[in-house]
């Protein structure tokens, strides 16, 4: 597992919490420390929401395990009961996300069996660890879920490129191939999940700009075009190998994945303002991309195992289509930024 900013910056929040009980001289600082831990967030936006959904469900969360303690006492059934009333209005809220420290704060609060300073006293505890985590996460290492995306597309494409340039001739050990496919889908899982984050706090936070919703049109295609390249990989797997196939047809399927990933690798480049506008490149490749999915349908279709053949095309001729599309995106992106400059450029990418 990989140190991450997250992770620093949690151990931050935690010391931080920590050290703010012992200078206000507050007991059992662990509930600072663990409501520090529940509340560090992976952006911004999340940090803001958390915050206010759970000063709100935690304030609601203490009254009633005051009330709970002083009229039911500590018994552990009371204490249970509180819990599930807690968790029913917490859902009830759509603030399901704050269940867990607000259970905290209860089972905290009500050990104080009504006694309203020792209750006060762990609700402020929490309330200290949610500031702390907050402070800590837009203070330091703030979360750029854009400039993460960017990064991440490469490290994707890189994974998938590797194994859909093997996967036809299996040149790849099988252990080798299954754990690099697994760490391929957790990838693009990981990308998806900064994308909702990046749409997320875009759509939430602030009003959204003309030039902010092209980027999410721009992010959204990169993760597309990807997920089209893992369903190439899916399709070979499940189908290709199923299929009878003479070494012509081989190199024919492992010539066109080539042309593809090359294809890809050109549209990332010119993302990044290496590469010219080219629209000739875009038309050949959609011509190729047209000409082996009609070929496999009229030479193979009918072959025994043609089916099977036509569906690994299929998949291709959709990976194509989609990299069509994210091309498109990129030629208009380097025509502005040959027009604007490159600082418009890097700045329209939000990098």
């Amino acid at each position: 597992m990989a140190f991450g900013a997250r992770m620093f910056k949690t151990g931050l929040a935690v010391t931080l919490a920590l050290y703010l009980t012992m200078l206000f001289e507050f007991e059992s600082p662990v509930v600072a420390a663990i409501a520090a831990i529940f509340a560090m967030q992976p952006s911004i936006y999340r940090s803001w929401r958390y915050f206010l959904d759970q000063l709100q469900t935690s304030t609601l969360g203490a009254v009633l395990a005051m009330l709970g303690g002083y009229f039911l006492s500590n018994q552990p059934i009371a204490v249970g009961l509180i819990c599930i009333v807690v968790i029913m209005i917490c859902m009830k809220l759509n603030m399901g996300e704050t269940i867990g420290l607000t259970l905290v704060t209860v089972i905290s609060v009500m050990e104080a069996s009504g006694q309203w300073d020792f209750a006060l006293n762990r609700f402020i505890l929490t309330i200290i660890g949610i500031i702390s985590a907050f402070l800590i996460n837009i203070l330091v290492f703030p979360p750029k879920p854009k400039e993460q995306y960017f990064e991440r597309i490469h490290s994707v494409f890189e994974k998938m490129s590797l194994l859909l340039r093997t996967a036809i001739s299996h040149e790849m050990k099988d252990s080798v191939y299954r754990a690099e496919k697994k760490a391929l889908e957790a990838a693009i899982k990981s990308l998806s999940d900064k994308y909702n984050l990046f749409e997320e706090e875009q759509k939430k936070l602030k009003r959204a700009k003309y030039s902010q919703a092209r980027q999410l049109v721009v992010y959204k295609q990169l993760l597309q075009s990807l997920r089209k390249g893992y369903e190439v990989l899916d399709a070979v797997e499940n189908h290709y190998f199923q299929a009878e196939r003479t070494e012509e047809v081989d190199a024919e399927f492992d010539q066109n994945l080539e042309r593809l990933m090359k294809y890809h690798e050109h549209i990332l480049w010119k993302f990044e303002g290496k590469l010219k506008p080219n629209e000739h490149e875009a038309d050949s490749m959609s011509a190729c991309n047209e000409e082996f999915m009609e070929r496999v349908m009229k030479v193979h279709g009918s072959e025994s195992g043609g089916l099977r053949l036509s569906v690994v095309a299929a998949a291709m001729y959709d990976y194509g289509y989609q990299l069509d599309r994210l091309n498109r995106v990129a030629e208009q992106i380097n025509r502005l930024g040959e027009k604007d400059g490159d600082d418009a450029y890097l700045s329209w990418l939000g990098r």
